[in-house]
């Protein structure tokens, strides 16, 4: 599964990916956890996406319990956009080596 939050950051919190990146770096230790990313959009720079994979929603909801994450992501929790950020991978593709010659 994948989850997807994303946060609404004023220009001023200038530390936001620092302290959104320790969250990744303490989450990476979770069982279950497959990939994260944090993003930042080309076009709205206020406008971030934290993306991890997990084995299943189970894994994704208990690393988000444990105490070290929480001491780390609730401060950051108040920046996120109130929507659903839990997804069940439908399909999916690789890319494709293209040989040139």
């Amino acid at each position: 599964m994948i989850a997807i939050t994303r946060y609404r950051v004023p220009d001023e919190d200038a530390d936001f990916s620092g302290r959104m990146t320790a969250v990744l770096e303490i989450l990476a230790a979770s069982p279950g956890f497959r990939s994260g990313r944090l993003a930042r959009t080309v076009d709205e720079p206020t406008l971030w996406a934290l993306i991890t994979e997990w084995d299943g929603a189970g894994f994704y909801r208990r690393a988000l319990g444990a105490y070290d994450v929480r001491l780390q992501f609730i401060p950051l929790a108040a920046l996120a956009i109130d929507e659903p950020g839990a997804y069940e991978v439908v399909s999916s593709s690789e890319a494709v080596e293209v040989n040139e010659g």
